[in-house]
């Protein structure tokens, strides 16, 4: 977790998108040659905007970094929701499933 100013630079570094973000992932999908697990990527969570975020819903900052977390995950495995409305409700039927399983749960 991080704050704000430095998810605004990774954003702009890496997806040329000069502002700030709740999330950004980063995939890797190698292996790792001390225990042959694969690594999936990197997740940036912005502390600031997921506090500010969970005041906003009124919910705890935890279920909000749980959230994030598994929003990130599920890109992390190829799933995409960005001008893709099948993409979108499938993502969002994985996190309330994935959520509810955690004990926090999700508006559909």
């Amino acid at each position: 977790m991080t704050n704000g100013g430095e998810v605004r630079t990774l954003n702009n570094d890496f997806r040329g998108i000069d502002k700030t973000t709740d999330v950004l992932s980063f995939p890797l999908h190698e292996i790792n040659p001390e225990n042959d697990f694969l690594m999936l990527g990197d997740i940036v969570i912005n502390a600031e905007l997921a506090r500010e975020r969970a005041r906003e819903y009124n919910h705890s900052e935890e279920r909000e970094v749980a959230f994030l977390t598994v929003h990130s995950m599920l890109h992390l495995l190829g799933y995409e929701h960005e001008g893709d409305k099948k993409g979108e409700k499938l993502m969002r039927e994985k996190q309330t499933k994935i959520l509810c399983g955690l004990g926090y749960g999700i508006e559909t």
